[in-house]
């Protein structure tokens, strides 16, 4: 098998500068497609989506997409792996999410997905809502806690430094502390990412830190349905963003019961769903 990819590619670019130009050495981000297939005891691994992604942590972000998307729990999940049955060249960007039982999504839904935005394979709100009831209250989050959030996640993000393109996501508790970032070309894939490695501790029969719902996600983009969506199914009860969120996603987090931030920059941010999760005086 090829080895993994990296998340950095080497090449060179020409800088132009007024006057000047030279020839240099320079790094970007990895774009690879993964295609994730899925299937039971005996059964043959069926494609599920391919999607548009930085290489690394790919097993997280399979089993994290799979259950952000409610197609599986972590629970039914057996083991992850790359494909033994692709061709030895695409086995890096091919991974297998096993299961315990028969693969039977609960409707079929045709996935898209690209890097720069999340998957639309389902009708809207009220199908997530099928899979996914009302979140229960959490723990109080101190409002400048969230404030504080986007410097801790941007001293972690590691491959940004190098290239200055990518995405994160990061998974604190309410008291601010990081547990875990993971970077991607796309947003909804560092989410996935962080869920997966939530989802595959639970599999194993790990206990995830933090606890259901006292997680709180940070995006470095924008906050869309596909985001409120994925951190409901997560258990993740309060969503914050460096940018804005949409309509529809304010609409979900209110029905779904996620607490959304936006616009947290410098301490400051704005409340859309849910604020009793704030402590707004401390």
């Amino acid at each position: 098998m090829s080895p993994p990819l990296g998340p950095v590619t080497d090449l060179r670019a020409i800088r132009v500068r007024p006057g000047r130009h030279v020839e240099l050495p320079d790094r970007v981000v990895t774009e690879e497609p993964l295609e994730i297939r899925a299937g039971g005891p005996a059964e043959e691994p069926r494609p599920v989506v391919v999607t548009m992604r930085t290489p690394g942590h790919d097993f997280e972000l399979a089993a994290g997409f799979l259950v952000s998307e409610g197609l599986v729990t972590p629970a039914s999940i057996a083991a992850v792996g790359y494909c033994e049955a692709a061709d030895p060249l695409n086995r890096p960007n091919t991974v297998t999410v096993s299961l315990r039982h028969a693969w039977a999504p609960a409707a079929e839904r045709t996935f898209v997905a690209a890097s720069s935005c999340g998957v639309c394979g389902k009708t809207g709100i009220d199908q997530v809502e099928l899979a996914c009831p009302k979140l229960p209250p959490g723990p109080l989050v101190a409002a400048s806690v969230i404030g504080a959030l986007p410097d801790r996640l941007r001293r972690a993000q590691r491959v940004f430094d190098h290239t200055g393109g990518l995405h994160a996501a990061g998974l604190f508790d309410h008291r601010g502390e990081l547990h875990l970032a993971r970077e991607d070309i796309g947003r909804h894939n560092a989410v996935d990412k962080v869920l997966g490695r939530r989802a595959l501790a639970v599999a194993s029969g790990e206990e995830p830190e933090p606890a259901g719902n006292e997680a709180v996600l940070l995006v470095s983009g924008r906050v869309s349905f596909e985001i409120v969506q994925k951190a409901a199914m997560g258990g993740v009860g309060v969503l914050a963003a460096v940018s804005a969120p949409s309509s529809l996603a304010v609409a979900a987090a209110e029905r779904l019961g996620v607490t959304v931030a936006g616009f947290v920059r410098d301490g400051s941010y704005n409340l859309y769903s849910h604020p009793e999760r704030v402590d707004l005086g401390a």
